[in-house]
């Protein structure tokens, strides 16, 4: 409301991370009203409540003309979920890793289970191996242990209460496993976006986190020691100055096709030196250190020019 009242704005749309979605908020969401339309939101599903979502996300793995499984470069497209639309996006790079990721850790499982198993079979045989003797309940509990680092616990069902070691594979958990990899939910009331425009605009929110990271952690926004107002606020308006500089940074380097970072192109300029000598009373020469090829590249990504000896201020803007 206090940004309506201040500022003419006739639109607003809430993009929110998987975080937020929950019956409760979008009930909420619905009744909030901007310029006396409802206001509108782009939500994504967290990976948790994929389950909600089987049947639709089976039917996209049935449809012969999406041909999600071939795919090759990423897929979009919409459905209906409750009065909402739904827009859904498939990477199949992101696919292929997550399912390679899994299948490297159930087999690591597996392996470890057969171990287990193979000395308990030992023991039973009289056979002395090495370390502690195992017991089925320990075998189980190491198993589950694993089972639960490696966040596999709704694929792989360790039986604590078993007399004997005893595990299983839910394949049913494992197919619904597969059909979310690489997908992204996304419930929406906006109208007039596609699909492409409203995934888009989720992804930004990547380049916010992105920000905020670098504020913390490069620009190092706090801890603030100031006590004044003006102070404090002298200070947030430097570091976000900086994040400034630091955009421009990375996307003049993106745009160049360089692989460098702005905090590694930012290291390596770092190095070069002036140095001012003075010989008696009158007598003064200055000069840089040696500009590599790679500090050269750098200063070409982001059209600054090389500095030079003589007090030339170097400027992004």
């Amino acid at each position: 409301a206090d940004i309506l009242k201040r500022f003419a704005i006739q639109r607003i749309i809430v993009v929110a991370d998987r975080g937020l979605l929950s019956i409760e908020t979008l009930k909420q969401l619905k009744v909030l009203k901007v310029r006396d339309k409802p206001l509108e939101f782009i939500m994504a599903v967290p990976g948790r409540r994929y389950g909600e979502f089987e049947s639709i996300l089976s039917a996209l793995h049935e449809d012969e003309a999406l041909n999600l499984t071939d795919a090759e470069s990423e897929v979009m497209g919409e459905t209906t979920w409750d009065e909402y639309r739904l827009v859904w996006a498939h990477s199949p790079r992101v696919a292929k890793q997550a399912n390679e990721a899994r299948r490297v850790k159930i087999k690591a499982i597996e392996d470890g289970a057969a171990s287990r198993v193979n000395k308990l079979d030992d023991q039973d045989t009289g056979k002395v191996g090495r370390g502690r003797k195992l017991s089925d309940s320990g075998a189980n509990a190491w198993t589950y242990h694993e089972v639960k680092e490696a966040k596999l616990g709704k694929i792989i069902k360790v039986d604590l209460k078993s007399e004997l070691f005893s595990y299983n594979i839910d394949e049913k958990a494992l197919k619904l496993a597969a059909l979310n990899d690489g997908k992204l939910l996304l419930v929406i009331n906006v109208t007039d976006l596609t699909p492409p425009e409203v995934v888009s605009r989720y992804k930004a929110l990547a380049d916010i986190e992105r920000g905020f990271r670098v504020l913390k952690d490069e620009i190092e926004v706090g801890p603030i020691y100031h006590r004044l107002p003006k102070r404090i606020r002298a200070h947030a308006t430097i570091c976000f100055i900086a994040l400034i500089v630091h955009r421009i940074i990375r996307q003049r380097l993106k745009a160049a096709g360089s692989p460098l970072s702005p905090k590694r192109a930012l290291q390596m300029l770092a190095t070069i030196q002036k140095h001012t000598v003075r010989l008696g009373a009158n007598t003064k020469t200055t000069g840089l250190s040696n500009i590599t090829t790679d500090q050269s590249g750098v200063y070409s990504a982001l059209k600054t020019g090389k500095p030079t000896s003589k007090n030339v201020q170097l400027s992004l803007l």
